[in-house]
């Protein structure tokens, strides 16, 4: 009878701790998909203040209130930084951009451009007016196509932040 008493109280405790592993597993996958769920968030918010800035450069540039080089600079440059399905292939979608982007990406800018002779300044500004001569009109077409192709991107993802923030409460 001794030995079926022990044998019944460490079926219980088996029995205890299977059903404190399994809430502890549970509560580990809640907590996982929570986490996903605001890095999701996180990413679409980001992304929504890139496509914003990027709204405001091809404006910018659609208006030509900056050279179209310095346009293509940054738009390649901020498009890279796009996480997730919303992801922009300049190179493929924006070929106009992406050229002009290529001729002048190398090129000196700012102190190191003043820091060059004379001679190669001018032949750098040369190249560079030459490609934007060339691509202008190809490349403001592009613009208001990138434009319109962001325009939905741009919204940020306000509503779900609150299903989140009730969701975390619930888990506490």
């Amino acid at each position: 009878m001794n030995v079926t008493v022990l044998i019944s109280v460490g079926a219980v405790v088996i029995l205890a701790l299977a059903v404190y592993a399994g809430y502890l597993w549970w509560q580990v996958k809640k907590q996982n998909a929570l986490k996903l769920e605001f890095q999701t968030i996180a990413i679409a918010k980001r992304n929504a203040n890139i496509f914003s800035n990027v709204d405001t450069l091809c404006l910018v540039g659609i208006q030509k209130q900056c050279d179209l080089a310095e346009i293509s600079i940054r738009l390649c440059g901020m498009l890279e930084f796009v996480q997730g399905e919303h992801r922009i292939d300049v190179e493929k979608q924006y070929p106009a951009i992406y050229e002009l982007y290529s001729t002048v990406r190398d090129m000196a800018r700012g102190d190191a451009r003043t820091a060059l002779e004379k001679q190669e300044r001018m032949k750098q500004d040369f190249a560079r007016h030459k490609a934007e001569s060339r691509l202008t009109a190809a490349i403001t077409e592009e613009l208001e196509q990138l434009k319109q192709h962001i325009q939905p991107l741009i919204q940020g993802p306000e509503d779900n932040i609150s299903v989140v923030q009730r969701t975390k409460s619930s888990c506490a």
